[in-house]
C-alpha cells in the first residue's frame, strides 16, 4: 500500500523558510519521480514541484521558482521541499504527489 506523509508546515511570517518532508512507503521509492502539489482554500490544486527518480533534474513552477527547491534521499524513501522568502499567497495544503497518489497534507501559513 502505497503511504505518503506529509510533515514541516506551519505558521511563518513572510520572508520566512519552512522545509516539508514527505515520507514514503509501500514501493520501489527509488523508481519513481515525486513531486509536490498545493491547494490554497478555495482554490484548485496547483502543481508546485518535481524531481526525477535517479538523474538530475527538477521542475519548479513559476510562482515558486527561485525561492522553493525539491530534493530528495532515496536511502530514506524521502522527498523534501525547501521553501525561502515565503508570501502570503504560499499559503495553502501541501501535498506530496506520486501519480495518483496523495498524502494527507501539511498545512502552510504566511502571515504577519
Amino acid at each position: 500500500e502505497v503511504q505518503l506523509v506529509e510533515s514541516g508546515g506551519g505558521l511563518v511570517h513572510p520572508g520566512g523558510s519552512l522545509r516539508l518532508s514527505c515520507a514514503a512507503s509501500g514501493f520501489n521509492f527509488g523508481d519513481f519521480d515525486m513531486g509536490w502539489v498545493r491547494q490554497a482554500p478555495g482554490k484548485g490544486p496547483e502543481w508546485v514541484s518535481a524531481i526525477h527518480s535517479d538523474r538530475p533534474g527538477s521542475y519548479m513552477s513559476n510562482s515558486v521558482k527561485g525561492r522553493f527547491t525539491i530534493s530528495r534521499e532515496n536511502a530514506k524513501n524521502t522527498v523534501h521541499l525547501q521553501m525561502n522568502s515565503l508570501k502570503p499567497e504560499d499559503t495553502a495544503m501541501y501535498y506530496c504527489n506520486l501519480g495518483i497518489y496523495w498524502g494527507q497534507g501539511t498545512q502552510v501559513t504566511v502571515s504577519s
